[in-house]
């Protein structure tokens, strides 16, 4: 059985999760609106995967005989200046929800719930992935300048 502490903490995230996933999906929007229909789709499959972590967290939830809830899913941004700002944005919030995740973890410990501990690694892992992903995008922006973005949102179109 997960604690209440955990539960609510859980549950948290998966509201965070959520926000997430709006938050890359209006992204989308404006790449399509702009004309980079690469980076659109990046950005959809971004979405996607944020959504894929709240279902996989309200799933773990029931598993261990709790009760997954959404809560209140506040507006995102709509609107950047480029798709350097934008990219900046996403690895300023792939840290962002690394610390989520980190804190979550330390419940986890601190509930001596090692099931949980176990379950929320592999998010760990992932967010070690999430940031070198971001991170590297804005740094290939970044040194290829203006003049290759083309380039990368055909490139950054491929992602499956």
């Amino acid at each position: 059985m997960i604690s209440q502490k955990l539960q609510d903490a859980i549950n948290g995230q998966i509201t965070k999760e959520i926000w997430s996933a709006n938050l890359y999906l209006s992204m989308a929007f404006y790449f399509d609106k702009e004309g980079f229909n690469g980076f659109a789709n990046w950005m959809k499959k971004q979405s996607q995967e944020e959504m894929d972590h709240a279902y996989t967290m309200a799933n773990y939830i029931i598993k261990r005989g709790g009760t997954a809830r959404v809560g209140q899913i506040d507006a995102v941004p709509e609107s950047w200046n480029s798709p350097l700002e934008v990219f900046e944005k996403v690895y300023e919030h792939e840290c962002t929800v690394s610390k989520s995740i980190d804190d979550l973890v330390d419940i986890a410990s601190a509930e001596r719930d090692k099931a949980t501990q176990d379950f929320l690694w592999s998010f760990v892992r992932e967010q070690v992935e999430e940031e070198a992903t971001a991170s590297g995008i804005v740094d290939r922006i970044r040194k290829m300048g203006d003049s290759a973005i083309f380039n990368l949102d055909q490139q950054y179109g491929s992602r499956q």
